[in-house]
This record gives C-alpha cells, structure tokens and sequence, in this order.
C-alpha cells in the first residue's frame, strides 16, 4: 500500500480539452493510448550546499529545471506531467500537468508512483520517464526511447544505460513504492527484455555544486 498522505494525492477528474490532446466526448481529457512523459522534480537536492534548490540553479541564466522541461516539450512526445515536491516551480506557462507529491521525502519511487497514477487515471499506454536534474539529456532522446515498441527501454550513452526510461503501463503495477529506485528494480527485474537505445546528449547530474560548476566550466549553456 502507499503511504497514507500519499493515496489522498488529488487527481483532476476531467482535465480542459486542448487541441494536442485526445477528448472523450464529455470534453475532459484522456491520454488513451498516448505515451507520456514524466518529469520527477519532487526531491531537497540535500548535497546542494548552495542557499538555493539546485533545479533553481542557473545555466546560462535558465533555472536546471527549465533546461531539463524545455528539452523533454522539445521532443513534442505526448502529454507531459510534472512531479513536484520540495520546491515550488513555475510551470503554468509551459502547459504541463503538474501533480504534487506529498511523500517526496519518502523516495523517487513516490514520485514516480504519483505521475504513473495520474498517467493511468487519464488512460496513458506507457511513460517516459525522465529527471528535472539532467538538462543534458536531449530532445532526440526523449524521441527515440518514446517511439519504441519495447515495453521496457532505456536511453544508452557510450554504451552505459541512462534516462529516460520508457515503461508499458502492463508493467506499472511491479515499480516499487517506496525507496529510492524508481524503475531500476524494473530494469533489473527484466533484463533479458530491456531495449538499450543508443542516444545523443548527456545523463550528467546536477546534484552538487561541484557538479554544476563542472558543468559551467565545459559551457554555459550546453552538456560536459
């Protein structure tokens, strides 16, 4: 069972049509037989030592977070989620579904839970899932682990697995609740099935201030 705070998480029961996305006839949303995309941007970032959240960090004046959004709405994949937490963000201009999780203490795997139980609220066939840290990664990637038939895929750079990470909704009911692994246990459990892409950009993390001025000293605005 999830934790208690967790399954009183609200979920909108009929989403305004807009025009990039399917419609039931009473006019709310349905993402039926749409992949989407997930974005996890619900964690502290507690070995950021600066006095800001590291997804407020700058890149070439843009925040980490919008670098990371901005490369998944890029792919143009499906509809997107955001999974938020610890830090507030401003997302009203990009046009996503932002879905609070309440337990982001408690591990990614709880805010991976929250964005797969709105995706399966809305009827979606499968997710990308992808972290607001990894501004690295490209839009070609996003595309290329999306459009795959797998029912379970990972981004592959230099030959080493990375995200996204693309997961049927047959396979939603197996990824953990709790704890820090979100779809590892899966990737672990079926091995022998998973498709490794080979993809453009960087799986770089942005998880200390070391990191970020590793990632400043190589560009600005680009991946080391």
């Amino acid at each position: 069972m999830p934790p208690s705070s967790f399954r009183n998480i609200s979920l909108q029961t009929c989403l305004p049509a807009t025009n990039n996305l399917k419609t039931r006839k009473n006019g709310c949303v349905t993402f039926e037989g749409a992949t989407v995309g997930i974005l996890l941007a619900a964690g502290a970032g507690t070995r950021f030592t600066a006095d800001e959240h590291k997804l407020h960090a700058s890149i070439g004046g843009t925040a980490v977070w919008k670098h990371s959004l901005q490369q998944l709405l890029a792919a143009q994949i499906g509809p997107t989620i955001v999974v938020t937490g610890a830090t507030s963000l401003g997302l009203r201009p990009y046009g996503v579904h932002e879905v609070h999780n309440p337990d982001w203490a408690q591990g990614q795997a709880t805010s991976l839970l929250a964005g797969i139980t709105f995706a399966k609220h809305h009827r979606a066939a499968a997710a990308v899932i992808g972290l607001a840290d990894q501004p690295g990664i490209s839009p070609e990637a996003w595309q290329r682990v999306a459009t795959t038939d797998a029912i379970i895929a990972t981004a592959s750079y230099d030959g080493e697995p990375g995200h996204p990470v693309r997961v049927d909704a047959s396979l939603w009911p197996q990824l953990p609740q709790t704890g820090d692994f979100g779809a590892r246990a899966l990737l672990r459990k079926y091995e022998y099935l998973v498709e490794r892409i080979p993809c453009p950009g960087s799986p770089f993390d942005i998880d200390t201030t070391k990191d970020l001025d590793e990632w400043l000293k190589q560009s600005p605005t680009s991946s080391p």
